[in-house]
Protein backbone atom coordinates (compact mmCIF):
# COMPACT_ATOMS: atom_id res chain seq x y z
CA UNK A 1 0.00 0.00 0.00
CA UNK A 2 1.12 3.45 -0.85
CA UNK A 3 1.53 5.34 2.24
CA UNK A 4 2.97 8.25 1.10
CA UNK A 5 -0.17 9.28 -0.50
CA UNK A 6 -2.62 9.17 2.84
CA UNK A 7 -3.12 12.13 4.58
CA UNK A 8 -2.82 12.49 8.14
CA UNK A 9 -3.59 14.32 11.30
CA UNK A 10 -2.13 13.99 14.75
CA UNK A 11 -4.12 15.92 17.19
CA UNK A 12 -2.24 16.07 21.09
CA UNK A 13 -1.14 18.72 23.29
CA UNK A 14 1.99 17.88 24.30
CA UNK A 15 4.69 18.53 21.66
CA UNK A 16 7.16 15.90 22.40
CA UNK A 17 4.10 13.34 21.44
CA UNK A 18 3.68 15.66 18.11
CA UNK A 19 7.32 15.07 17.17
CA UNK A 20 7.38 11.55 18.28
CA UNK A 21 4.06 10.55 16.77
CA UNK A 22 5.22 12.73 13.54
CA UNK A 23 8.55 11.06 13.33
CA UNK A 24 7.65 7.47 13.22
CA UNK A 25 5.04 8.52 10.33
CA UNK A 26 8.05 9.11 8.27
CA UNK A 27 9.84 6.80 9.24
CA UNK A 28 6.45 4.52 7.93
CA UNK A 29 6.10 6.16 4.30
CA UNK A 30 3.58 9.02 5.94
CA UNK A 31 4.62 12.15 4.28
CA UNK A 32 1.65 14.24 4.33
CA UNK A 33 1.06 14.98 7.60
CA UNK A 34 -0.63 18.10 9.58
CA UNK A 35 -0.18 18.60 13.79
CA UNK A 36 -2.71 20.04 15.76
CA UNK A 37 -2.55 20.26 19.40
CA UNK A 38 -6.25 20.15 20.91
CA UNK A 39 -9.73 19.38 19.42
CA UNK A 40 -10.59 23.01 18.25
CA UNK A 41 -7.65 23.23 16.25
CA UNK A 42 -8.08 19.86 15.01
CA UNK A 43 -11.65 20.86 13.80
CA UNK A 44 -10.45 23.76 12.06
CA UNK A 45 -7.75 21.87 9.86
CA UNK A 46 -10.89 19.56 9.01
CA UNK A 47 -13.09 22.30 7.90
CA UNK A 48 -9.96 24.31 5.82
CA UNK A 49 -8.58 20.93 4.32
CA UNK A 50 -9.00 20.62 0.88
CA UNK A 51 -9.44 16.98 0.72
CA UNK A 52 -10.63 15.00 3.41
CA UNK A 53 -7.96 13.22 6.08
CA UNK A 54 -7.16 9.47 5.93
CA UNK A 55 -6.32 8.88 9.22
CA UNK A 56 -6.61 10.81 12.62
CA UNK A 57 -4.23 9.84 15.51
CA UNK A 58 -6.22 11.71 18.66
CA UNK A 59 -5.30 12.09 22.25
CA UNK A 60 -8.35 11.66 24.77
CA UNK A 61 -7.20 14.24 27.49
CA UNK A 62 -6.21 17.53 25.75
CA UNK A 63 -7.44 21.41 27.35
CA UNK A 64 -9.72 23.62 25.99
CA UNK A 65 -11.39 20.20 23.88
CA UNK A 66 -10.71 16.69 24.66
CA UNK A 67 -10.92 13.82 22.34
CA UNK A 68 -13.71 12.96 23.22
CA UNK A 69 -15.34 16.09 22.52
CA UNK A 70 -14.07 16.15 19.63
CA UNK A 71 -15.20 12.51 18.39
CA UNK A 72 -18.52 13.98 19.01
CA UNK A 73 -18.03 17.01 16.97
CA UNK A 74 -15.97 14.89 14.16
CA UNK A 75 -19.12 12.53 13.78
CA UNK A 76 -21.85 15.40 13.41
CA UNK A 77 -18.85 16.39 10.60
CA UNK A 78 -19.27 13.01 8.87
CA UNK A 79 -15.22 12.50 9.16
CA UNK A 80 -14.57 9.07 8.15
CA UNK A 81 -11.26 8.63 8.43
CA UNK A 82 -9.53 5.85 10.39
CA UNK A 83 -9.11 6.76 13.69
CA UNK A 84 -6.34 5.80 16.26
CA UNK A 85 -7.12 7.22 19.75
CA UNK A 86 -4.24 7.55 22.00
CA UNK A 87 -4.15 7.94 25.87
CA UNK A 88 -2.61 7.53 29.24
CA UNK A 89 -6.21 6.13 31.10
CA UNK A 90 -6.49 2.22 32.18
CA UNK A 91 -7.10 -0.44 29.80
CA UNK A 92 -10.80 0.09 31.02
CA UNK A 93 -11.10 3.65 29.79
CA UNK A 94 -9.47 2.85 26.40
CA UNK A 95 -11.80 -0.04 25.80
CA UNK A 96 -14.30 2.58 26.70
CA UNK A 97 -13.18 5.60 24.52
CA UNK A 98 -12.73 3.01 21.50
CA UNK A 99 -17.05 1.61 21.82
CA UNK A 100 -17.53 5.45 22.29
CA UNK A 101 -16.26 5.71 18.90
CA UNK A 102 -18.30 3.15 17.62
CA UNK A 103 -21.17 4.51 19.05
CA UNK A 104 -20.23 7.66 16.55
CA UNK A 105 -20.02 5.22 13.58
CA UNK A 106 -16.61 6.19 13.74
CA UNK A 107 -14.26 4.64 11.33
CA UNK A 108 -11.94 3.39 14.50
CA UNK A 109 -8.76 1.37 14.30
CA UNK A 110 -7.75 0.98 17.92
CA UNK A 111 -6.82 2.42 20.78
CA UNK A 112 -2.80 2.85 22.11
CA UNK A 113 -1.90 3.21 25.22
CA UNK A 114 0.62 5.87 26.33
CA UNK A 115 3.84 5.94 26.27
CA UNK A 116 3.49 5.13 22.09
CA UNK A 117 5.39 2.67 21.02
CA UNK A 118 6.16 2.69 17.19
CA UNK A 119 5.46 -0.94 16.49
CA UNK A 120 1.72 -0.52 18.08
CA UNK A 121 1.09 2.69 15.56
CA UNK A 122 2.38 0.45 12.61
CA UNK A 123 0.00 -2.64 13.65
CA UNK A 124 -2.71 -0.38 13.61
CA UNK A 125 -2.01 1.58 10.12
CA UNK A 126 -1.76 -1.82 9.12
CA UNK A 127 -5.26 -2.71 9.25
CA UNK A 128 -6.10 0.66 7.22
CA UNK A 129 -8.26 -0.05 4.20
CA UNK A 130 -9.73 3.35 2.60
CA UNK A 131 -12.24 1.38 0.85
CA UNK A 132 -13.85 0.76 4.07
CA UNK A 133 -14.09 4.28 4.96
CA UNK A 134 -15.39 5.53 1.75
CA UNK A 135 -17.95 2.19 2.39
CA UNK A 136 -18.93 3.62 5.71
CA UNK A 137 -19.57 6.77 3.89
CA UNK A 138 -21.52 5.38 1.73
CA UNK A 139 -24.82 5.06 4.62
CA UNK A 140 -24.63 8.78 6.15
CA UNK A 141 -26.90 10.59 3.62
CA UNK A 142 -29.45 13.00 3.50
CA UNK A 143 -33.14 11.36 4.20
CA UNK A 144 -35.34 10.45 0.72
CA UNK A 145 -38.72 12.26 0.58
CA UNK A 146 -41.64 11.17 1.68
CA UNK A 147 -43.21 11.06 -1.69
CA UNK A 148 -40.13 9.30 -2.71
CA UNK A 149 -40.73 6.68 -0.21
CA UNK A 150 -44.15 6.15 -1.21
CA UNK A 151 -43.90 5.76 -4.87
CA UNK A 152 -40.69 4.17 -4.41
CA UNK A 153 -41.65 1.00 -2.29
CA UNK A 154 -43.03 -1.06 -4.56
CA UNK A 155 -40.09 -0.83 -7.04
CA UNK A 156 -36.62 -1.39 -7.56
CA UNK A 157 -35.87 1.66 -6.00
CA UNK A 158 -36.08 -0.79 -3.21
CA UNK A 159 -33.42 -3.02 -3.31
CA UNK A 160 -32.42 -5.70 -1.51
CA UNK A 161 -28.73 -7.51 -0.82
CA UNK A 162 -27.87 -10.69 0.98
CA UNK A 163 -25.13 -10.60 3.73
CA UNK A 164 -24.68 -14.63 3.78
CA UNK A 165 -24.39 -16.77 7.17
CA UNK A 166 -21.53 -19.38 7.97
CA UNK A 167 -21.60 -22.40 9.50
CA UNK A 168 -18.79 -22.13 12.01
CA UNK A 169 -18.16 -26.03 11.94
CA UNK A 170 -18.60 -26.92 8.51
CA UNK A 171 -17.93 -23.75 6.95
CA UNK A 172 -20.71 -23.98 4.67
CA UNK A 173 -23.23 -21.13 3.87
CA UNK A 174 -26.60 -21.90 5.61
CA UNK A 175 -28.58 -18.94 4.90
CA UNK A 176 -28.56 -14.80 4.56
CA UNK A 177 -29.39 -12.38 6.25
CA UNK A 178 -31.58 -9.39 3.67
CA UNK A 179 -30.67 -5.87 3.95
CA UNK A 180 -32.59 -2.90 2.62
CA UNK A 181 -31.14 -0.36 0.26
CA UNK A 182 -32.85 2.53 -1.53
CA UNK A 183 -31.75 2.39 -5.40
CA UNK A 184 -32.38 6.51 -5.63
CA UNK A 185 -32.59 7.52 -9.73
CA UNK A 186 -30.75 10.74 -9.29
CA UNK A 187 -28.59 9.65 -5.83
CA UNK A 188 -27.34 6.21 -6.46
CA UNK A 189 -27.22 3.32 -4.13
CA UNK A 190 -28.50 4.86 -0.76
CA UNK A 191 -28.33 3.20 3.11
CA UNK A 192 -31.00 2.20 5.38
CA UNK A 193 -30.83 5.60 6.99
CA UNK A 194 -31.82 7.45 3.88
CA UNK A 195 -35.17 5.93 4.40
CA UNK A 196 -35.89 3.68 7.23
CA UNK A 197 -35.87 6.42 10.05
CA UNK A 198 -38.32 8.36 7.57
CA UNK A 199 -40.59 5.52 7.46
CA UNK A 200 -40.76 5.35 11.69
CA UNK A 201 -41.37 9.18 11.84
CA UNK A 202 -43.87 9.19 9.07
CA UNK A 203 -45.86 6.14 10.01
CA UNK A 204 -45.10 4.29 7.09
CA UNK A 205 -42.36 1.48 8.63
CA UNK A 206 -45.74 -0.93 8.98
CA UNK A 207 -45.84 -0.62 4.68
CA UNK A 208 -42.03 -0.64 4.33
CA UNK A 209 -42.07 -3.58 6.53
CA UNK A 210 -44.21 -5.47 4.16
CA UNK A 211 -42.56 -4.65 1.07
CA UNK A 212 -39.12 -5.69 1.99
CA UNK A 213 -40.57 -8.61 3.38
CA UNK A 214 -42.98 -9.31 -0.06
CA UNK A 215 -39.37 -9.16 -2.06
CA UNK A 216 -37.33 -11.40 0.05
CA UNK A 217 -39.74 -14.32 -0.42
CA UNK A 218 -40.45 -13.50 -3.62
CA UNK A 219 -36.09 -13.75 -3.87
CA UNK A 220 -35.86 -16.81 -1.39
CA UNK A 221 -38.89 -18.44 -3.78
CA UNK A 222 -36.81 -18.03 -6.96
CA UNK A 223 -33.45 -19.78 -5.16
CA UNK A 224 -36.17 -22.70 -4.38
CA UNK A 225 -36.75 -22.67 -7.94
CA UNK A 226 -33.16 -23.14 -8.84
CA UNK A 227 -32.46 -26.08 -6.09
CA UNK A 228 -31.53 -23.32 -3.70
CA UNK A 229 -32.89 -23.88 -0.04
CA UNK A 230 -30.91 -21.79 2.50
CA UNK A 231 -32.41 -19.93 5.91
CA UNK A 232 -33.38 -15.92 5.24
CA UNK A 233 -33.47 -13.44 7.98
CA UNK A 234 -35.39 -10.13 7.55
CA UNK A 235 -35.69 -7.50 9.78
CA UNK A 236 -38.96 -6.74 11.54
CA UNK A 237 -40.23 -3.79 13.08
CA UNK A 238 -41.77 -4.58 16.56
CA UNK A 239 -44.37 -2.55 16.14
CA UNK A 240 -45.47 -4.49 12.60
CA UNK A 241 -46.14 -7.31 14.79
CA UNK A 242 -49.47 -5.79 16.43
CA UNK A 243 -50.57 -4.39 13.13
CA UNK A 244 -54.08 -6.20 11.84
CA UNK A 245 -53.30 -9.16 9.81
CA UNK A 246 -49.63 -9.14 10.22
CA UNK A 247 -49.37 -12.53 11.06
CA UNK A 248 -50.94 -14.12 8.34
CA UNK A 249 -49.74 -11.92 5.50
CA UNK A 250 -46.43 -13.16 6.77
CA UNK A 251 -47.25 -16.75 6.61
CA UNK A 252 -49.58 -17.02 3.35
CA UNK A 253 -46.74 -14.84 1.90
CA UNK A 254 -43.95 -17.23 2.28
CA UNK A 255 -46.03 -20.62 1.72
CA UNK A 256 -47.41 -18.67 -1.56
CA UNK A 257 -43.81 -18.86 -2.77
CA UNK A 258 -43.18 -22.65 -1.60
CA UNK A 259 -40.61 -21.81 1.72
CA UNK A 260 -40.28 -23.94 4.59
CA UNK A 261 -41.26 -21.82 7.57
CA UNK A 262 -38.62 -23.74 9.26
CA UNK A 263 -36.17 -21.32 6.88
CA UNK A 264 -37.58 -17.95 7.71
CA UNK A 265 -35.79 -15.83 10.16
CA UNK A 266 -37.66 -13.10 11.51
CA UNK A 267 -35.23 -10.88 13.27
CA UNK A 268 -36.01 -8.43 16.07
CA UNK A 269 -33.80 -5.88 17.92
CA UNK A 270 -33.72 -6.92 21.44
CA UNK A 271 -34.86 -3.29 22.81
CA UNK A 272 -38.10 -3.26 20.80
CA UNK A 273 -38.86 -6.10 21.79
CA UNK A 274 -38.34 -5.95 25.94
CA UNK A 275 -40.41 -2.20 25.65
CA UNK A 276 -43.28 -4.52 23.94
CA UNK A 277 -42.70 -8.35 25.40
CA UNK A 278 -46.70 -8.48 26.31
CA UNK A 279 -48.15 -7.19 24.06
CA UNK A 280 -46.29 -8.72 20.98
CA UNK A 281 -45.93 -12.33 23.12
CA UNK A 282 -49.32 -14.46 21.92
CA UNK A 283 -48.13 -12.87 18.08
CA UNK A 284 -44.59 -14.29 18.40
CA UNK A 285 -46.03 -18.00 20.23
CA UNK A 286 -48.00 -18.09 17.18
CA UNK A 287 -45.35 -17.92 15.02
CA UNK A 288 -43.09 -19.93 16.63
CA UNK A 289 -45.86 -22.39 16.62
CA UNK A 290 -45.88 -21.95 12.74
CA UNK A 291 -42.13 -22.90 12.85
CA UNK A 292 -40.36 -19.91 12.15
CA UNK A 293 -37.53 -18.99 13.29
CA UNK A 294 -37.34 -15.95 15.56
CA UNK A 295 -33.97 -14.16 16.48
CA UNK A 296 -33.31 -11.61 18.90
CA UNK A 297 -31.51 -8.73 17.10
CA UNK A 298 -28.28 -6.72 18.62
CA UNK A 299 -28.07 -8.29 21.77
CA UNK A 300 -25.69 -6.57 24.26
CA UNK A 301 -27.33 -3.33 24.01
CA UNK A 302 -30.53 -3.42 25.09
CA UNK A 303 -31.99 -3.39 28.56
CA UNK A 304 -33.21 -7.53 28.58
CA UNK A 305 -34.26 -8.83 31.63
CA UNK A 306 -33.20 -12.51 31.87
CA UNK A 307 -36.83 -13.34 32.93
CA UNK A 308 -37.93 -11.77 29.92
CA UNK A 309 -35.88 -13.49 27.55
CA UNK A 310 -36.89 -16.69 28.98
CA UNK A 311 -40.47 -16.01 28.40
CA UNK A 312 -40.17 -15.18 24.69
CA UNK A 313 -39.89 -18.52 22.09
CA UNK A 314 -36.78 -16.72 20.79
CA UNK A 315 -35.05 -19.51 18.99
CA UNK A 316 -31.68 -17.59 18.15
CA UNK A 317 -29.50 -15.01 19.82
CA UNK A 318 -27.48 -12.35 17.72
CA UNK A 319 -24.66 -11.39 19.08
CA UNK A 320 -24.30 -6.92 18.37
CA UNK A 321 -20.54 -6.45 16.36
CA UNK A 322 -19.85 -4.39 19.18
CA UNK A 323 -19.27 -7.52 21.17
CA UNK A 324 -17.73 -9.71 17.87
CA UNK A 325 -15.31 -7.44 16.18
CA UNK A 326 -11.82 -7.22 17.98
CA UNK A 327 -12.98 -9.15 21.07
CA UNK A 328 -9.59 -11.18 21.48
CA UNK A 329 -7.94 -7.54 22.65
CA UNK A 330 -10.98 -6.18 24.56
CA UNK A 331 -12.00 -7.63 27.95
CA UNK A 332 -15.03 -6.28 28.60
CA UNK A 333 -16.46 -7.21 24.72
CA UNK A 334 -14.86 -10.68 25.03
CA UNK A 335 -16.83 -10.69 28.50
CA UNK A 336 -20.01 -9.74 27.15
CA UNK A 337 -19.94 -12.59 24.30
CA UNK A 338 -18.75 -15.17 26.54
CA UNK A 339 -21.73 -14.75 28.12
CA UNK A 340 -23.81 -14.10 25.88
CA UNK A 341 -22.63 -17.66 24.27
CA UNK A 342 -23.63 -19.19 27.82
CA UNK A 343 -26.81 -17.92 27.99
CA UNK A 344 -28.15 -19.07 24.78
CA UNK A 345 -26.48 -22.31 25.24
CA UNK A 346 -28.79 -22.68 28.50
CA UNK A 347 -32.00 -21.86 26.87
CA UNK A 348 -31.56 -23.85 23.74
CA UNK A 349 -30.81 -20.91 21.29
CA UNK A 350 -28.95 -20.81 17.95
CA UNK A 351 -26.54 -18.20 18.75
CA UNK A 352 -25.08 -16.07 15.67
CA UNK A 353 -22.56 -13.65 16.00
CA UNK A 354 -22.55 -10.96 13.40
CA UNK A 355 -19.10 -8.69 13.08
CA UNK A 356 -16.61 -10.60 12.45
CA UNK A 357 -13.78 -8.58 10.16
CA UNK A 358 -10.89 -11.18 10.77
CA UNK A 359 -9.37 -14.81 11.08
CA UNK A 360 -8.75 -13.55 14.91
CA UNK A 361 -12.65 -12.78 15.53
CA UNK A 362 -13.38 -16.31 13.50
CA UNK A 363 -11.05 -18.24 15.76
CA UNK A 364 -12.57 -17.21 19.37
CA UNK A 365 -15.79 -17.76 18.25
CA UNK A 366 -15.12 -20.94 17.07
CA UNK A 367 -13.42 -21.36 20.74
CA UNK A 368 -16.56 -20.13 22.22
CA UNK A 369 -18.95 -22.20 20.46
CA UNK A 370 -20.46 -19.69 18.18
CA UNK A 371 -22.96 -21.93 16.19
CA UNK A 372 -22.86 -19.36 12.93
CA UNK A 373 -20.76 -16.40 11.76
CA UNK A 374 -21.47 -13.34 10.04
CA UNK A 375 -19.37 -10.37 8.94
CA UNK A 376 -16.94 -9.41 6.34
CA UNK A 377 -14.31 -11.74 6.60
CA UNK A 378 -16.57 -14.75 5.40
CA UNK A 379 -18.29 -11.54 2.96
CA UNK A 380 -20.19 -8.21 2.63
CA UNK A 381 -23.98 -7.71 1.89
CA UNK A 382 -24.21 -8.73 -1.83
CA UNK A 383 -26.78 -8.47 -4.91
CA UNK A 384 -28.45 -11.54 -5.98
CA UNK A 385 -26.22 -11.76 -8.84
CA UNK A 386 -23.08 -11.58 -7.12
CA UNK A 387 -24.68 -14.10 -4.24
CA UNK A 388 -25.00 -16.77 -6.80
CA UNK A 389 -20.88 -16.15 -7.80
CA UNK A 390 -20.25 -16.66 -4.21
CA UNK A 391 -22.38 -19.31 -3.47
CA UNK A 392 -20.77 -21.01 -6.54
CA UNK A 393 -17.00 -20.05 -5.73
CA UNK A 394 -17.40 -20.38 -1.77
CA UNK A 395 -15.06 -23.41 -0.32
CA UNK A 396 -14.93 -21.96 2.85
CA UNK A 397 -13.14 -19.07 5.75
CA UNK A 398 -9.68 -18.26 4.67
Amino acid sequence: MDTSSFKVLVVDDEAFVLKLTVRILSKLGYDNVVTANNGVVALAEIDKADTPFDIIVCDLNMPEMDGIAFMRHAAEKNVRAGMILLSGEDERMLETARDLAAAHNLHILGVIPKPLKPDALSNLLDTFQPTTAAATNSWHQDSISEAELLDGMNTEQLHLVYQPKVDITTGTVTGVETLARWMHPERGLLGPGAFIPLAEDSGHIDQLTCAIYEKAMHQAGDWLAQGIAMKISVNISVNSFTAPGFTDFLIETAQNEGMDLSNVVLEVTETQVMDNALGILETLMRLRMKRFALSIDDFGTGNASMEQLKRIPFSELKVDRAFVFGAAKNAGARAILESSVTLAKSLKMDIVAEGAENREDWDLLESLGVDTVQGFYCAKPMNNADLMAFLEDWTGPH
